[in-house]
Formats: structure tokens, C-alpha cells, sequence
């Protein structure tokens, strides 16, 4: 039983082992990370049997969604040019989707509510997007530091928090779906936790704790939601900064 809110957040061996001084041991963040890995496994097993229907199953139903709001959301940030990385940004989106709700399962981990997991996230996206700006203007993407027609005086003051802002985009795009589910998360076992603490003391706290359950229920169903606007916000911020690299602005 966790006593404290943040435990939940603890990274625990489940099966030790270990090699000199190399440890290879199986802990909930990694059985959850090869959950959500798995998915995609499930997707292409599923679309290599059943292949698609016309009448579709509701596993075709929710596939479909996905495809269809990254798709969407791909055309509308990125344009034609876009296209291309569609399947990078599915399997983000898809990923941390998955993340995000499979840790709202009771006794389930959050590997988003880890920044070193959405740091490595956040620095996949901004590799990956120098790598496109570098290939497609060479040397000319340094002129995303200088804005056009900045005085030379300006520009002393100007590229450095330009350059200071552009580091700092991994940092925020990570630290913004950190936060809000770690925070969430949080919350929710705090309100649990008063609830099971009302409930144990019997009386009229007995009858009482019925008021932190429902506002348990409205929680819960906010924090669905935020799991699903987290996962759409990082990946129309990650279609921004790859049209950015694209269009050079």
C-alpha cells in the first residue's frame, strides 16, 4: 500500500538482474513502456491477418480515429510537406497516449509523470527536427537566430534569446507533459487517500466520505481528458517546430 502521493511515482525492480556493474533488471517503467510499445506490435498483426473491412470492428473504429486525427492534425500543421513524417508523429501521438491512459489504471505506473521520459521524448522530436532543417538549408538555418531586417545593434541582444529560446523548446514541450501528469496524478491519490482515511474512521465520516469519492469520479474523468489534450498538445507543438524547420521561420 503507498503512503505518500508520490510514491506512485517510485521506479521498482520487479525482476533483478544484473551483470559486474550493469543492471538489466525488469522494473514497472519498463513493463509499461513495452505495454505501449506493444500496440503497435497489436496494429501490425492486426492489419496483416484481418486486414481492413468495410464494415469495421470497433478495434477498426479506434485505429481508425487515431490515424485520422494525426493525419488531420499532420495536414493542417504541416501542409503537403509534411506528409512524410506522418508516421513519426502517429507514433508519438500513439505512444504517449497510451502512457498517459494505461496510468490511470489502479496500481499501474505513469512513465509521462518522468521527465527523463519525456526529456527523451522531447529531445527525439528536436533531433529530429535540427536533422530536417540542417539537410534542407545547410548553413541557412542559422538565420532562425537573426529575425530579417534587425539592425546590427539589435542583433547583439536579439540572437542570443533566440538561441537561448530554441534550446529550450525540448525543455518545455518535456517539462509541460511532466507536469501536468505527475500533478494529476497526484491529486487523485491525495483525494483517494482522504476518502480511505474518512472511511476508516467510522461514524458520521463513514457516511461522509461518499463527497471525496465523487469529486474522486469528476477528478478522474478530467484527468482522462488531460491525458488525451497532453498527448494531442505535444504532438501539434512537435508539427509546429517541424514546419518551422521546414519553411525556415
Amino acid at each position: 500500500m503507498f503512503y505518500s502521493p508520490l510514491e506512485q511515482f517510485q521506479i521498482l525492480p520487479l525482476l533483478s538482474l544484473g551483470v559486474g556493474l550493469f543492471d538489466f533488471s525488469m522494473t514497472n517503467a519498463m513493463v509499461t513502456t513495452c505495454v505501449g510499445l506493444a500496440f503497435f506490435v497489436f496494429i501490425y498483426y492486426c492489419l496483416s491477418v484481418y486486414g481492413l473491412s468495410c464494415f469495421p470492428t470497433r478495434w477498426q473504429l479506434v485505429l481508425e480515429s487515431l490515424y485520422l486525427s494525426t493525419a488531420g492534425l499532420v495536414w493542417d500543421s504541416v501542409g503537403q510537406q509534411g506528409q512524410k513524417y506522418f508516421p513519426f508523429l502517429f507514433v508519438i501521438f500513439s505512444f504517449i497516449l497510451i502512457s498517459n491512459v494505461s496510468g490511470l489504471v489502479p496500481y499501474s505506473f505513469t512513465i509521462t509523470s518522468h521527465l527523463i521520459q519525456t526529456m527523451v521524448l522531447a529531445l527525439t522530436v528536436f533531433i529530429g527536427v535540427m536533422i530536417i532543417c540542417a539537410s534542407k538549408h545547410g548553413f541557412h538555418m542559422l538565420s532562425l537566430f537573426l529575425p530579417g531586417g534587425t539592425s546590427m545593434v539589435l542583433a547583439f541582444l536579439l540572437v542570443p534569446i533566440e538561441i537561448v529560446s530554441y534550446v529550450f523548446k525540448p525543455l518545455s514541450l518535456a517539462v509541460r507533459l511532466f507536469a501536468n501528469m505527475m500533478a494529476g496524478h497526484t491529486l487523485l491519490k491525495v483525494i483517494a487517500g482522504f476518502a480511505w482515511a474518512m472511511m476508516g474512521s467510522g461514524g458520521l465520516l463513514l457516511i461522509a466520505h461518499i463527497v471525496p469519492l465523487a469529486v474522486l469520479v469528476i477528478l478522474f474523468g478530467l484527468e482522462l481528458a488531460v491525458a488525451l489534450i497532453q498527448a494531442y498538445v505535444f504532438t501539434i507543438l512537435s508539427c509546429i517546430y517541424i514546419n518551422d524547420a521546414i519553411v525556415l521561420h
